[in-house]
């Protein structure tokens, strides 16, 4: 039988709160809300916290809602209402389009964005997804908040920038107009990890891709990116055979690992054939051509 060590627990209803509770219990306290990566971990006792903290009831941290130029969610909105929220399908179809391929809708009923986020697993598909659309991440602690883009949130495999007695709040992505984005998934069964994922978003000046964005995961590629191919990208014909370059080049900086989903060169190829199927999908978005 899997039983987690003793810990102590609490309900925050606030952010203050949490981070009061955080100071109180100190650097092994975790909060949680969904848990579903957490709770396995605990049960196993991969992880041992000292103490949980509730945070389910801070309602001030679920929201999507457009201010400025930027798409902001808070950090416990759950997936399934980013799956549903008109802004998402009106300003970033790469949201829905992982979404739709995240675990099932237990897991999409209760699991949130921002702890998908800072569970930080290679295989996250939220990750990649944001990572494509350049977003950023505002993080709160007792001494005030700070903004880090979301390529310097994740240190490695289940590590991120997030400090003991600091609290995730709020995820931002910039709105630019001529822009279409898609997301991309292969697994060995529904709601699985994936073998390989990509996600790109795309901005348009006429047939010319004036910037693109592209993610990557369960593929070793740094910061769940592929900045090379994104530089290739910039300034080239929207054509298939950019399309196909990108993806060779994508291809070739991941660092996949060889485990029970597949071999290293199988997942290498994935990541250049997803990347491909990415970037045409998105395209297509930007000029319309696509529901």
């Amino acid at each position: 039988m899997q039983v987690p060590a003793a810990f102590e627990y609490a309900k925050a209803t606030s952010v203050g709160q949490t981070l009061e509770l955080l100071a109180h219990w100190g650097e092994d306290a975790r909060v949680i809300a969904g848990g579903h990566s957490l709770i396995p971990m605990m049960k196993l006792r991969l992880a041992r916290p000292t103490a949980l903290i509730d945070i389910n009831d801070v309602a001030e941290l679920s929201y999507i809602r457009v201010e400025g130029a930027e798409l902001r969610i808070g950090a416990l909105t759950r997936h399934a209402d980013l799956l549903a929220s008109p802004l998402v399908e009106e300003h970033y179809r790469i949201f829905a389009d992982a979404e739709r391929v995240i675990a099932d809708p237990l897991v999409r009923n209760r699991g949130t964005v921002g702890g998908s986020l800072c569970q930080a697993d290679p295989a996250e598909d939220l990750s990649a997804a944001f990572a494509a659309v350049d977003a950023s991440v505002v993080i709160q602690g007792a001494r005030g908040s700070r903004t880090v883009p979301l390529t310097e949130f994740h240190v490695g495999p289940y590590e991120t920038v997030v400090e003991p007695g600091e609290l995730l709040t709020e995820i931002r992505v910039p709105i630019r107009p001529g822009g279409g984005s898609a997301y991309h998934k292969v697994e060995r069964r529904v709601g699985d990890w994936a073998v390989a994922a990509a996600g790109a978003a795309v901005w348009l000046e006429q047939d010319t891709i004036r910037t693109a964005g592209i993610g990557l995961t369960a593929v070793g590629a740094e910061h769940f990116r592929a900045a090379e191919a994104e530089a290739f990208l910039a300034g080239k014909p929207a054509t298939e055979e950019t399309f196909a370059e990108a993806g060779r080049i994508a291809a070739e900086n991941t660092n996949p690992i060889a485990d029970q989903r597949g071999p290293v060169d199988y997942k290498r190829h994935l990541a250049g054939e997803l990347t491909v199927r990415v970037l045409r999908a998105a395209t297509a978005r930007a000029r319309g051509q696509e529901a």
